[in-house]
């Protein structure tokens, strides 16, 4: 069963998705992350993420645009360069609804582009199509092993 991690800052929002995933009876592991900079130590297994049993590296990542630190736009790049990283999905969920946020989003290499849905019915909707799609339908690479 696959790890997901969300990079999300705003509390709130975590909360909110932990609860839409449980509601949806989605029974895979969810870690967080709260900016750009955290995201990128557990994906490196730096400083609190170093324990690879308590934070096991995610088969899918959930990221929000609009963080403090480094941004979901930097965290992204800097993924998709790393050839240890680039496979792992990403789909963006953030509040933007910028043409260009979407533009900039695929052309770095994000996997999917969703607007966060402003009510907890909708964000239900948004987990239960997320889960049958990533978990159910797409084969995943396997978990730390890139493609050569």
């Amino acid at each position: 069963m696959i790890t997901i991690l969300m990079a999300e800052d705003d509390a709130d929002d975590r909360l909110m998705t932990r609860e839409a995933f449980q509601e949806c009876r989605l029974g895979n592991p969810l870690q967080f992350v709260a900016d750009g900079e955290e995201l990128m130590d557990y994906l490196k297994r730096r400083g609190p993420y170093a324990d690879a049993a308590r934070f096991p590296m995610p088969g899918l990542i959930l990221l929000d645009l609009n963080m403090p630190r480094k941004d979901g736009r930097e965290a992204l790049r800097e993924i998709k360069a790393d050839p240890a990283l680039r496979e792992i999905p990403v789909v963006v969920l953030t509040t933007s609804k910028a043409e260009e946020d979407v533009a900039n989003s695929y052309s770095d290499g994000a996997n999917s582009f969703i607007t966060k849905p402003v009510s907890f019915a909708a964000l239900i909707e948004v987990v239960q199509t997320l889960g049958k799609y990533w978990l159910q339908i797409v084969d995943l690479p396997p978990v730390g092993h890139p493609a050569k």
